[in-house]
């Protein structure tokens, strides 16, 4: 990684199933600095929610972001880079990731902290989800998916990183590098 790469962070953001954990985890891998999975952090009461199809209320999600984002905030002010894979759905809830940045100006996008969007079609989703139910891999049922796919918006203005998660990872992976780390590296 280059030097001045140092105290930044992608967000690997996108619905259940689109790879966040897996882009996240191979990028962390390929820059060398820490990946943080933002499944992690849920109390067992939000798990509990997903895991019987109940989908999360803003009064579950905004703790839950606002811990992600001081994760964040403590790894940049150690001058680290960090991945966070998180499903960050709604702009607000990226705004809120955005103040892990200490010189963050509230709506202006110009932030070290970075979005990447894995997107795909509900049916490629789906039948990730429902594989991984069968594997006992997730807590997140594959009916859940419409709810959070009802709840993505993006705004142009916001300047994230749209990647078709249909892709092979590993060119996932590429083309984050390229767009991303190679500006910074300039």
């Amino acid at each position: 990684m280059a030097p001045d790469c140092k105290g930044k962070a992608i967000v690997v953001m996108g619905v259940s199933g689109a790879g966040k954990s897996t882009i996240g985890q191979m990028l962390a891998e390929a820059l060398k600095c820490c990946y943080i999975d933002a499944d992690d952090y849920h109390p067992q009461a939000n798990k509990e929610k997903m895991k019987n199809g109940i989908p999360l209320s803003e009064e579950d999600r905004i703790p839950w972001l606002e811990t992600l984002r001081d994760a964040l905030r403590r790894s940049i002010a150690n001058g680290e880079t960090v991945i966070l894979g998180c499903s960050a759905l709604q702009k607000h809830y990226r705004e809120i990731l955005r103040f892990a940045d200490p010189n963050y100006k509230p709506g202006s996008h110009i932030c070290i902290v970075k979005f990447v969007l894995l997107h795909a079609q509900a049916e490629v989703l789906a039948a990730r989800l429902e594989k991984r139910a069968a594997e006992g891999k997730h807590f997140m049922p594959a009916k859940l998916l419409q709810s959070q796919m009802d709840l993505l918006q993006i705004d142009e203005s916001e300047g994230i990183l749209k990647v078709d998660a249909t892709l092979e990872p590993q060119a996932i992976v590429n083309i984050i590098q390229d767009s991303m780390i190679k500006p910074w590296s300039q």
